[in-house]
């Protein structure tokens, strides 16, 4: 508890000199990019989701995206990076109401978020895979076979795996919404749900030390007939076209020369999930 304290009067005390400096920035506001180089320090939005974004044990920031934060940024002139915690739920809404200036936690890319901000070019692509107990005994490799055994089904707070599985006829009156994958892995270990959908990479990396729980192998999701294969992505607002280009120019550089994958291996990636998709074919 004490930690948690901590941590949000560290936050807090962040967003503060952030919000101090922006306002004596002589940049333009129009020039997200030339402000945020003027006062040095850029707020990232996550969502305390591992591997993708969170505070660790011993109240280090770290995780996927903002690792690629701190390298991308700093080739943009921009040397200091201050997170800022917030539900999930709150990512979007926060930062068009300039709560953080980019969104740092791994988020899908689709056409309903494409509507709200603009997306990078995604540094990964992630496909599914269940929690399920040791030995599979019922057999559950995809959503359809959730269906036929009708298995009790749980999921994540807000994760794009709730419209795959409606999308595959589960009834959403019938899902189990969980905090996140840890709760997953216990429900489905005390046997309270038989399997939690959740993404291959936090599926994997959750049962590592499970003697009871196991992950299922990769697999696509399938919507309206297609397999459906997720990117995810950096966040901004719509009006920071120019700070959206230069971090995509840097993150292209990052992926040719290897290092973009060298930044996130350490969080479980692995090459499969490194990928040359583009936001503009994701928002599609």
């Amino acid at each position: 508890m004490v930690r948690a304290t901590a941590r949000r009067t560290f936050l807090a005390g962040g967003i503060g000199a952030a919000l101090a400096a922006a306002g004596c920035s002589r940049v333009p506001d129009g020039d997200a990019l030339g402000r945020l180089r003027s006062q040095g320090t850029v707020r990232l939005g996550i969502a305390g989701e591992v591997p993708y974004g969170y505070v660790d044990e011993d109240g280090r920031f770290t995780g996927e995206a903002p690792e690629l934060a701190k390298v991308i940024f700093k080739r943009l002139g921009i040397d200091r990076v201050q997170p800022v915690a917030t539900d999930f739920s709150s990512l979007i809404p926060g930062l068009n109401s300039q709560q953080f200036d980019v969104v740092s936690a791994g988020m899908y890319i689709n056409k309903e978020r494409c509507a709200q901000v603009l997306f990078a070019d995604p540094e990964y692509q992630m496909l599914d895979a269940f929690i399920v107990r040791k030995g599979n005994p019922k057999g559950l490799h995809t959503y359809e076979d959730v269906v036929r055994t009708r298995a009790r089904f749980a999921t994540g707070t807000g994760y794009a795996e709730i419209a795959y599985a409606v999308a595959a006829g589960i009834p959403e009156k019938d899902i189990v919404i969980l905090q996140d994958q840890v709760a997953g892995l216990n429900a489905v270990e005390s046997g309270r749900v038989d399997v939690f959908a959740g993404t291959a990479l936090t599926t994997r990396a959750v049962v590592r030390k499970s003697s009871r729980a196991e992950a299922t192998a990769p697999f696509a999701a399938v919507v309206d007939g297609k397999k459906k294969v997720d990117g995810g992505g950096f966040a901004f607002r719509p009006t920071d076209t120019t700070l959206r280009d230069a971090f995509n120019t840097e993150l292209h550089k990052l992926r040719s020369s290897g290092e973009l994958f060298r930044i996130l291996r350490p969080f479980g990636f692995t090459q499969a999930e490194m990928t040359t998709l583009t936001a503009k074919e994701l928002c599609r």
